[in-house]
């Protein structure tokens, strides 16, 4: 029986895109033996190997951007804007902490070790301490003390972790990209249309997340926001542009590298980096994604190699 492997990619909000996938492959009766995720995949992949996916699918449908501003721990930036400490304890007590080594189902998640740019593999211990580790984005959040090391986000790395899947022992392995369409026009054109059927205001969350943070964090004044931010574009802006554009490098290289069985790419451009509240629509995308190639994903796993004579 071939084992089959889920490679979850890094994307931040777009990473609810997991959720549909998953729900998809269960929904065909398809049994996933592996899991393995990078940053927000190492999130839904916890969920999946943890057996808590159906509450985090629950949490993240009914999430407004007030509860997205409640999970967020503000401290003077040393490293990072955000410690995360409160969203890893939201999932400690609500969810699951096992030892990855006791999951029903194998779990890996890929981190970075931000002194030696080593990528790590997390694979034991605690499932909150590895998501932790993969989820911290360098300048949002503050990097994660890991044994010796100190780790930040895998997507600098692996984006999209089909090689740990592979080490792992899958035998066919399905990749989700969230990074397919960042970069270049398609991206704006897609903002635009979900901006004129759903946003009268015309403003993301990630403007929101800079206005919050200018109000009650940064110095006030006409002034000191152009100083900080510059003119039009926020630091967050900046930060998520230039994250979209070092995963659309890097996960096109490693693909390249460590080619999937199964390449899935759900089409999210339309949703910003923090738009953790647009749970349905990433959630939809990655089901119809998962769909279109359901039956090529049957084919595949029935199929023995043996050539008829």
């Amino acid at each position: 029986m071939k084992k089959l492997g889920l490679a979850l990619g890094s994307g931040s909000a777009r990473g609810w895109a997991h959720i549909g996938v998953i729900k998809c492959l269960q929904e065909a009766g398809i049994h996933i033996d592996i899991v393995c995720g990078t940053s927000i995949g190492a999130l839904v992949g916890a969920a999946l190997a943890g057996n808590f996916m159906s509450g985090l699918e629950k949490m993240v449908r009914s999430l407004t951007w007030t509860d997205i501003i409640g999970f967020i721990d503000l401290l003077f930036p040393r490293s990072g804007f955000i410690e995360g400490d409160k969203i890893i304890n939201h999932f400690r007590k609500n969810f699951s902490d096992a030892a990855i080594e006791e999951l029903a189902i194998p779990f890996g998640a890929v981190t970075t070790d931000i002194m030696t740019g080593r990528e790590i593999w997390l694979q034991e211990g605690s499932l909150m301490d590895a998501v932790r580790a993969s989820i911290s984005m360098p300048g949002v959040f503050t990097p994660c003390k890991y044994k010796d090391h100190w780790l930040v986000d895998g997507g600098l790395v692996n984006p999209v972790p089909v090689s740990l899947c592979r080490a792992m022992g899958a035998d066919v392995v399905v990749a989700v990209n969230l990074n397919s369409d960042l970069v270049g026009l398609p991206r704006y054109i897609n903002r635009g249309k979900r901006k004129n059927k759903s946003d009268n205001t015309g403003k993301n969350e990630t403007g929101k997340f800079t206005n919050f943070l200018s109000k009650n964090f940064l110095p006030t004044g006409k002034w000191a926001q152009q100083k900080i931010f510059g003119d039009g574009y926020s630091i967050f802006d900046v930060i998520a542009a230039s994250v979209n554009i070092m995963q659309d490098r890097m996960t096109k290289q490693r693909l390249a590298g460590d080619p999937p069985d199964l390449l899935i790419s759900p089409r999210l451009s339309s949703i910003g980096l923090l738009e953790f509240n647009q749970a349905d629509e990433a959630i939809d995308e990655g089901q119809k994604a998962m769909a279109f190639v359901i039956p090529m994903l049957t084919a595949i796993m029935e199929d023995t190699g043996e050539k008829a004579i």
